[in-house]
C-alpha cells in the first residue's frame, strides 16, 4: 500500500478505518426510512418529515460546531463523532429487541447521527490537509473517492440481503458496528497533530457561525465551485426519488431490473475516481477539474427520453455511467481544489459551511421535485433537474487561474514523508 500510494502508513491506518465505516454505511444506507416503514408502519407524510428533520435539525446543531472543532485537535473529534454515531445506530436495534422502538426514537437517531457525520467531515477535511503532503492530496482524495464508489455499489445490495435474512433493524447494527473500525484506524494513527490554530479574536455567535462561507465567498474560485456544487447536488437529488418512479411505476421495470440499474453505474464512479491521479497528471488539475465538472452535467436531461423495457434499463445504466464517472473524476479534483485554496485556519469551518448547505439545499431541491412531479409528471420533474444540472457547467471557474490552487501530484516513489478525508462532497 505505501508503496503503490507513497502516502505514508498513517494514511493507509486513516484509510482502512474509513474503508470499515464506508462499507457499514453503505450496507445501513436507507435503513432509517426502511425501518419506519416496515417496523413502526409510518405514513409516508412521516418518513419524508424523518429525511427533511434530520437535515435541517442537524444543520442547527452543527453548525455552531464548525468554530469548535476548527481550534481543536482533530482526532479526538473525529473519534468522538464515531463513537456517537455507534450510539445512537445501535440504540434501534436494541430498542427494537426490547419491543420499545418509536418513532420519535428514529427521529432523534437521524438528526444526532447526521450532525455528528458533519461535525466528522469538518474534522476529517483538515486532519486529511494536515496529514498529506500536498503533492499526494490528488491520491488520498481519489482514494477515498474510489472507496465510496465501491461500497455504493456492494453494500446497498448486500444491505438488501441483511434485511431479508435478519430483518430490518439488522443493517443498522452493521452501521453502528462499522464507526468502531473508523475509531480503531484514526486511533492507530502515530504522527503527532499539528497544533491547531490559535484563536486570536473574542468568540462572537454571528461571526463565528459565519466565518466559513464568508470565507469562501470571499475567494472567487471556491465561491464559484461552491454555487456549482448547489446546482449539480440539488437536482441530483431531486431527480433521486422521481427515478424510483419512473422505473418501477412508469417504466414497469421488475424490482431486480431496478436493483442492477442502480448498482451497476457506481463501477463508473469507481473507474473514474481511480483514474483521476492519471489523469491529472496527463491533463493537469485545472483542466481535469473543468472538463470532469462539466462532463457530468448533461446526462439527467437524456432520462425523460429513456424506453420501456430492456433497452430502458441498459438506457439509464449507460446514462448514470457516464454521469457517474465524470463525478468519479470531479469528486477528488474538487477536494483536492478546496483543500489547498482553503486558508488552514479555516478548514473546518468552510467544511461544515459546505456540508450544511449542501444537505439543506438538497433537502428543498427533493421537495420541490415531488412537487413538480405532481403538478406535471415524472418525465418533465426529470427534464427540469436535467435543465438545471446542466446549467451547472456554466458556473465552473472557467476564467479563474490560479495555478497554485491545485498542485499536480508528483510521480515520486515511497519518497513522501509520511508525515495529514473527505469523501464524495457534500
Amino acid at each position: 500500500m505505501r508503496r503503490q500510494h507513497g502516502l505514508g502508513e498513517d494514511f493507509r491506518r486513516l484509510w482502512a478505518g474509513y474503508t470499515v465505516s464506508a462499507a457499514g454505511s453503505a450496507v445501513g444506507s436507507g435503513a432509517l426510512p426502511l425501518i419506519a416503514l416496515l417496523a413502526l408502519h409510518a405514513s409516508t407524510f412521516q418518513v419524508s418529515l424523518l429525511a427533511g428533520l434530520s437535515a435541517v435539525a442537524s444543520a442547527a446543531i452543527a453548525l455552531p460546531l464548525g468554530v469548535r472543532i476548527e481550534y481543536r485537535r482533530k482526532r479526538p473529534v473525529m473519534m468522538s463523532a464515531d463513537v456517537l454515531r455507534f450510539a445512537v445506530l445501535a440504540s434501534v436495534p436494541a430498542a427494537a429487541a426490547l419491543g420499545v422502538l418509536t418513532y420519535p426514537q428514529l427521529c432523534v437517531v437521524g438528526v444526532v447521527q447526521t450532525a455528528a457525520s458533519v461535525a466528522f467531515n469538518a474534522a476529517s477535511g483538515a486532519h486529511l490537509k494536515a496529514l498529506v503532503e500536498p503533492a499526494g492530496r490528488i491520491r488520498a482524495n481519489s482514494a477515498f473517492e474510489t472507496t465510496n464508489w465501491v461500497s455504493s455499489s456492494a453494500g446497498p445490495p448486500l444491505g438488501g440481503l441483511l434485511i431479508g435474512v435478519l430483518g430490518t433493524t439488522a443493517t443498522m447494527a452493521v452501521d453502528a458496528m462499522s464507526f468502531l473500525g473508523s475509531v480503531a484506524g484514526i486511533h492507530r494513527i502515530r504522527r503527532p497533530e499539528p497544533t491547531p490554530p490559535a484563536r486570536t479574536d473574542p468568540p462572537h455567535l454571528w461571526r463565528d457561525v459565519t466565518a466559513g462561507w464568508r470565507h469562501l465567498l470571499a475567494r472567487r474560485g471556491l465561491r464559484v465551485l461552491f454555487v456549482n456544487s448547489l446546482l449539480f447536488g440539488g437536482p441530483v437529488m431531486m431527480a433521486s426519488p422521481l427515478m424510483a418512479v419512473l422505473m418501477l411505476r412508469n417504466l414497469g421495470l421488475a424490482p431486480w431490473q431496478y436493483g442492477l440499474a442502480l448498482g451497476l453505474p457506481c463501477l463508473g464512479g469507481v473507474l473514474g475516481s481511480h483514474l483521476t491521479p492519471a489523469l491529472t497528471r496527463r491533463l493537469g488539475p485545472r483542466r481535469t477539474l473543468l472538463l470532469s465538472g462539466a462532463g457530468r452535467a448533461p446526462w439527467l436531461l437524456l432520462l425523460p427520453l429513456t424506453p420501456a423495457g430492456a433497452l430502458g434499463v441498459g438506457a439509464i445504466v449507460a446514462i448514470d455511467f457516464g454521469l457517474l464517472f465524470a463525478a468519479g473524476v470531479f469528486n477528488p479534483s474538487f477536494s483536492t481544489y478546496r483543500m489547498d485554496a482553503t486558508d488552514d485556519a479555516f478548514m473546518s469551518r468552510v467544511v461544515t459551511s459546505w456540508s450544511i448547505s449542501s444537505r439543506v439545499v438538497q433537502a428543498l431541491f427533493m421537495l420541490a421535485g415531488g412537487v413538480i412531479a405532481d403538478l406535471l409528471g415524472v418525465r418533465p420533474a426529470l427534464a427540469i433537474a436535467g435543465t438545471l444540472c446542466l446549467a451547472s457547467a456554466f458556473l465552473l471557474p472557467w476564467r479563474h487561474r490560479r495555478s497554485a490552487a491545485v498542485p499536480a501530484p508528483r510521480a515520486e516513489p515511497a519518497a513522501v514523508a509520511p508525515r495529514p478525508e473527505t469523501a464524495a462532497p457534500d
